[in-house]
């Protein structure tokens, strides 16, 4: 079956066999839980069988997290951005250099990723090629392209309330500002 993609504007029929395919998964490596920078096992100890959503049939056994094990991510994460942490201290355009070599992992195993994708989630495997770890791989390119570079300003979010606000109302000035969706009455 051809796909069509839109190239200067004109749409052209790509030949379903120049599109990407799954891989074969022999084993799913890493189950363990992220944290730091390192994989842990659970503090319980406890997993649970991931299951391919289309056959029923476990995909593997990760490990299950306990409020300890979210207590100890957050834990970390937070102590990443304090002041003297290995990440302050080094040089924003490093910081940069690793998203981009995050994005290019991501971009070098993009076929196994969108393939363990579809398993665990039964998401067409095209749309987590093409959709999802595209998307995962220009954010990446974004922030690292950020990293190194400092204004001093923040981007307003347009929708959020602060705290004491009252919803249409600006947290300074309380005039109204118009929502983000527009059917929603002003």
């Amino acid at each position: 079956m051809a796909q069509s993609r839109t190239r200067n504007g004109v749409a052209e029929k790509i030949p379903a066999s120049d599109l990407p395919q799954p891989v074969k998964v022999q084993q799913v490596r890493h189950t363990k839980i992220f944290i730091n920078n390192e994989w842990h096992t659970s503090i319980s100890g406890r997993t649970f069988p991931t299951r391919n959503p289309a056959t029923g049939d476990i995909i593997c056994e990760v490990q299950e997290a306990d409020k300890e094990d979210v207590d100890k991510a957050v834990a970390a994460a937070k102590a990443a951005k304090e002041h003297g942490s290995a990440w302050r201290r080094m040089e924003p355009s490093r910081r940069g250099r690793l998203l981009h070599r995050l994005a290019d992992l991501v971009e070098r195993d993009r076929l196994l990723l969108a393939t363990l994708e579809t398993l665990d989630t039964g998401k067409p495997f095209l749309h987590a090629f093409f959709i999802d770890l595209e998307g995962s791989i220009k954010t990446l390119r974004y922030y690292a392209g950020w990293a190194d570079k400092i204004h001093g300003k923040s981007v307003p979010v347009v929708g959020r309330q602060e705290r004491g606000q009252r919803e249409g109302e600006t947290p300074s000035k309380g005039r109204r500002v118009r929502d983000s969706n527009p059917g929603q009455p002003h």
